[in-house]
């Protein structure tokens, strides 16, 4: 039997995760913007001013594989819980690292965040086994737009939490997301485990790792999401200081770039799922590809304000259509008795590449140009491109579903 997106359960998970997905990005929006610039007055040196935030992507790339294997054994509302508790510890030790001035103490703060990032970048797939396969896509991009909330509330809490504690700028933010994380307890509570028909009714035995890596849509699925995070990170954590440290933009101006970035990364999962559905995921990720390569095109013009609007509102709407579309293709190339242990490696390997491009930013920036930052994207491109065109063109090509 399939299972209805509107049966109740399946409407309030995805209203559970759809709040928390807005209260985690709100987070990381924080972290994003004033990550690098606390980073650079903690610092001992400036090319240590991104390394808070390069730990926050190497600790959720660590996390990924715990997270999976937690989930699978004591279920995604517990799992998920555990996520957000850890998120409430990481603000408040972000915003008493700020008190005591500590580089050190900032970094284990911002790290536990990211540790919280990796169960929630599960809430996708917490949000595919709620549905029927055909709403895969749907789900998904209902559940990430949750985010939209997140890319204001976030840069509201930058500009605005500062005022709570004068004396310290930047405490207020901190103890920000420690509040809202723990309204995500809270709410976590409330989410129902899901072991669905059409998951559950499978009779195929799983099958080894090996045999499900080595399938050509699962190594292309995976590259999907490496490219859609490794680049998107690399150029977003590197924004910051390009402007605000580098050219002399505003904080104003800064908040206003990584706002519309977080906006368009995640507004198109209004249409993005419905995309998948009507023209198939190969198709969808191919257009994120295209995005992508915009922003490179619209980052080497120039360093004014527009230049960075054009780039990072570009970037946002490759990553979604990259990322939603991969993880589309990823959940029909394993059983579901195989799903933690191929979302595992999925996730690793996704936020091992993310971490590689946060940690490459603040160097790239500082060292050489955002130029250079520009022209690294390209080749991972150009690979993404050619496995696409391979996959379009071959019998193994996801199809339009209906």
């Amino acid at each position: 039997m399939q299972v209805s997106l509107k049966t109740p359960m399946n409407i309030r998970n995805l209203a559970i995760l759809f709040s928390c997905q807005m209260i985690s990005v709100s987070g990381s929006v924080v972290l994003i913007t004033l990550g690098g610039i606390v980073g650079s007055e903690l610092a001992p040196a400036p090319e240590w001013a991104t390394v808070p935030l390069s730990i926050m992507v190497v600790c959720t790339a660590l996390t990924t594989i715990l997270a999976s294997m937690l989930m699978q054994r004591i279920g995604r509302r517990f799992g998920f819980m555990t996520g957000a508790a850890v998120a409430v510890v990481a603000g408040l030790t972000a915003a008493y690292a700020v008190l005591l001035h500590s580089f050190v103490v900032f970094c284990l703060g911002v790290g536990l965040y990211g540790a919280n990032v990796a169960f929630v970048q599960q809430y996708r797939f917490a949000a595919a086994e709620s549905v029927a396969v055909a709403q895969v896509g749907r789900a998904v991009s209902t559940v990430l737009f949750g985010a939209i909330g997140g890319a204001f509330l976030g840069p509201f809490i930058v500009t605005h939490a500062d005022a709570w504690f004068t004396a310290e700028p930047h405490i207020g933010a901190m103890l920000s997301i420690a509040l809202l994380q723990g309204i995500a307890v809270l709410l976590l509570a409330g989410l129902r485990d899901t072991v669905l028909d059409h998951l559950s009714a499978e009779p195929s035995p799983a099958r080894r790792l090996a045999t499900i890596v080595a399938q050509p849509n699962y190594l292309i699925a995976v590259f999907a999401g490496m490219v859609a995070w490794g680049i998107m990170t690399l150029i977003m954590t590197a924004t910051p200081l390009s402007m605000h440290v580098g050219n002399g933009f505003s904080m104003d101006d800064t908040s206003w770039v990584i706002r519309s970035h977080v906006l368009a990364m995640y507004l198109p999962s209004l249409f993005s799922g419905v995309l998948i559905t009507r023209f198939g995921a190969p198709r969808v990720m191919l257009a994120g590809v295209l995005a992508m390569a915009m922003t490179v095109t619209f980052g080497l013009q120039g360093h004014e304000l527009m230049h960075y609007w054009l780039a990072l509102v570009m970037l946002g709407i490759g990553w979604n259509f990259l990322y939603i579309g991969g993880t589309a293709l990823l959940v029909e190339t394993y059983r579901p008795a195989e799903r933690f242990k191929a979302q595992a490696v999925n996730e690793f390997s996704v936020f091992g590449m993310s971490a590689l491009g946060s940690m490459l930013a603040g160097t790239i920036v500082f060292r050489y140009d955002w130029d250079v930052l520009m022209w690294a994207a390209v080749p991972l491109l150009a690979l993404m491109l050619s496995g696409l065109l391979w996959l379009l063109g071959s019998s193994r090509a996801v199809r339009p579903a209906g």
